[in-house]
């Protein structure tokens, strides 16, 4: 469960983002935040995972006080929540399989990330990642040789194999066609009733 009480962000340059925004989000809930370009959405998504701080209120995640999160907490409490961009955040020249997998690095020994050394564990949960939403035949391709579709959608996989309990999605399909489009929301959906993962 998420729980915004009363919470507000006003950035350093004085600029009101957010204002006594009171909301609560189930386990398992399919949101959509709709509203004016400026209007605070992206704000308010990036408090949720701490990539804003908020200046007033309180937010909670699953009943803690993420403004009390500090060093090692922090960083596991965001190990719970996938974050999807517009501009999907893949690494191009790198197979779609190796760009999963980079969401399974938080969970391995530094030595072994440096290297690129994932478990067949790890292997198995990016690839079923992928068939999830429909694009296992594209495991060994490189990233940029995909349609844009297919990019966001390699992006979701990526999320899913991070194994959270909530997805941020920040327009993401705002780079797509409208047809393109649908099938990417159609696959947020399924992964939302099939996981009961909470998507935003």
């Amino acid at each position: 469960m998420i729980e915004f009480k009363k919470v507000g962000k006003i950035y350093p340059n004085g600029v009101e983002a957010l204002k006594d925004i009171v909301l609560t989000i189930e386990q398992g809930e399919f949101i959509a935040i709709i509203g004016l370009s400026g209007a605070g959405k992206s704000t308010l998504l990036r408090t949720i995972n701490r990539m804003h701080e908020v200046t007033s209120g309180e937010l909670y995640v699953n009943g803690v006080n993420t403004r009390e999160l500090k060093g090692k907490e922090l960083r596991s409490f965001r190990r719970g929540i996938g974050m999807i961009f517009q501009s999907f955040n893949l690494v191009n020249k790198t197979t779609v399989l190796k760009n999963v997998l980079t969401s399974r690095v938080a969970d391995m020994s530094w030595w072994k990330a440096l290297l690129g050394l994932y478990s067949k564990e790890d292997k198995l949960i990016a690839l079923e990642a992928l068939d999830q939403v429909n694009i296992l035949e594209k495991a060994y391709t490189r990233a940029d040789q995909l349609s844009g579709g297919q990019q966001q959608r390699v992006a979701l996989a990526r999320t899913i194999a991070q194994q959270p309990l909530i997805i941020l999605a920040d327009e993401p399909v705002a780079s797509l066609d409208p047809i393109t489009a649908t099938q990417v929301m159609n696959d947020f959906k399924k992964i939302n009733k099939s996981s009961n993962i909470t998507v935003i």
